[in-house]
């Protein structure tokens, strides 16, 4: 298996505490998350690896959501 970059790494990471923040939140609203969470990052399956910019904004928006979602006032999202 190739090694991966510190970005690849980091968007592993960030995916990675998405779905350990999904845990804290009530049983019937994870699944809606859990399906959020996994097509913001299917939506930009698409951006080129290399195209770091767009990389580092993506996850800089990324952990700015994961923020505002954390937050024990959300307990739900559709």
């Amino acid at each position: 298996m190739a090694r991966l970059s510190g970005l690849q790494r980091e968007v592993l990471s960030l995916y990675r505490s998405c779905l350990r923040e999904i845990r804290n939140k009530p049983a019937d609203s994870r699944n809606n998350f859990k399906r959020y969470a996994r097509a913001e990052f299917q939506k930009h399956l698409s951006v080129n690896k290399k195209d770091f910019s767009t990389v580092e904004y993506l996850l800089r928006k990324g952990h700015r959501q994961l923020e505002m979602y954390a937050s024990p006032g959300i307990r739900n999202i559709s």
